[in-house]
């Protein structure tokens, strides 16, 4: 069983930047792929990145690559989304996934989630 909690979101301006937590509690965090996933009013629920379990591997979507960087501290527990140049169409509800599976794009792929933090990007 592993729980997650994020924390970092908030309320910033067009081309500002944010730093997401999540951190986790429980056995063995590195041997879990980590994804962050994000869900804007009305829409479902869309993959922003993922880290393979000893951070070797990274993947982005399309959206984000280039403003956002997903990194991992296995001895602290704890992954990371690192989000510049932030846009509205960022804004969002930002949710961090374990997955004891390969890391993936796919939210079916994933074993646990975090209650998710609030992103909002003002214009």
């Amino acid at each position: 069983q592993v729980q997650l909690v994020e924390s970092g979101g908030g309320l910033v301006q067009t081309g500002g930047s944010l730093r997401l937590s999540c951190a986790a509690s429980g056995r063995s965090f590195s041997s879990y792929a980590m994804g962050w996933f994000r869900q804007a009013p009305g829409k479902g629920r869309e993959f922003v990145a993922a880290i393979s379990r000893g951070g070797g591997s990274t993947a982005y979507a399309d959206s984000v690559k280039g403003r956002f960087t997903i990194s991992r501290d296995n001895a602290k527990n704890t992954v990371y989304l690192q989000m510049n140049s932030l846009k509205p169409e960022d804004t969002a509800v930002y949710y961090c996934a374990a997955s004891r599976a390969y890391y993936s794009e796919n939210t079916e792929n994933y074993d646990y989630w975090g209650q998710g933090t609030q992103v909002t990007v003002s214009s």
